[in-house]
C-alpha cells in the first residue's frame, strides 16, 4: 500500500554535477548542482538561480563545464554545495583539486572528476518558474581509466547521485538491464 510523504524537489536519483567557472581573477570556481539535464545529444540544461556566482560567472565568460561527480571526490563536490563564492574567495583552493583551462571554452577543467562536458552559454532564461543555464556541449573529455572499448564505463567511474530525501549521496555503478532492449520482449 502507498503511503503519502512529503513533497521534495526531487526525481531520484539526481544528478552530482559539478559546474566550473572562471572568476573576475580568473580563478576557478566551481558549484555543485543537481537541477540539470541534457536536452538534446550536445545541450545542456541546468536550473540554476541568477543569486550564485557561477551563473553571474557564466553571463560573463558565456562558457562553463560539467562534471560528473565521483566517490572518490564526495568530500569535494559536497563543499562545492555547501560553500558559497559570493562568500569564500579562496572556494576552490580550498578543495585542494586542481584544475586546466579548456582549450575549446573560456571555462576552467577540474582534473581530479573523470569526465567533463565543455560548454558555450547558449541562453539564460528566467520566468517565474525557473532559472535555466542552456549551453552547447562542444566538447567532452574523459579519463582513459574510466574506459571501456572507447566508451565510458559507469562501473569505472564510480558516478554518485543525490537522495533528497536522505540527503544522501549514493553509487551509481550497477547494470541491472540493457535499454531499449529488454522491454522489447513485452511487444506483441
Amino acid at each position: 500500500m502507498k503511503k503519502n510523504i512529503e513533497i521534495k524537489e526531487a526525481i531520484f536519483p539526481m544528478p552530482v554535477l559539478m559546474i566550473a567557472t572562471y572568476n573576475d581573477d580568473n580563478s576557478p570556481d566551481v558549484m555543485n548542482a543537481a537541477w540539470g539535464t541534457m536536452l538534446d545529444r550536445d545541450l545542456v540544461l541546468l536550473n540554476l538561480s541568477s543569486s550564485h556566482k557561477t551563473v553571474k560567472n557564466i553571463k560573463k565568460r558565456k562558457a562553463f563545464t560539467v562534471s560528473i561527480a565521483d566517490v572518490k571526490h564526495v568530500r569535494q563536490a559536497d563543499y562545492f554545495g555547501v560553500t558559497s563564492a559570493n562568500t569564500t574567495l579562496n572556494k576552490f583552493a580550498n578543495s585542494g583539486l586542481t584544475a586546466v583551462k579548456s582549450e575549446h571554452v573560456d571555462a576552467p577543467i577540474v582534473n581530479e572528476f573523470p569526465i567533463c562536458m565543455e560548454c558555450e552559454l547558449l541562453e539564460f532564461q528566467s520566468d517565474e518558474y525557473s532559472y535555466g543555464v542552456v549551453g552547447k556541449v562542444v566538447n567532452v573529455s574523459c579519463e582513459e581509466s574510466v574506459m571501456t572499448e572507447g566508451k565510458v564505463d559507469i562501473s569505472k567511474l564510480d558516478a554518485i547521485a543525490f537522495d533528497s530525501y536522505t540527503n544522501g549521496y549514493y553509487r551509481v555503478s550497477e547494470r541491472v538491464g540493457n535499454a531499449f532492449k529488454d522491454g522489447l520482449e513485452l511487444k506483441k
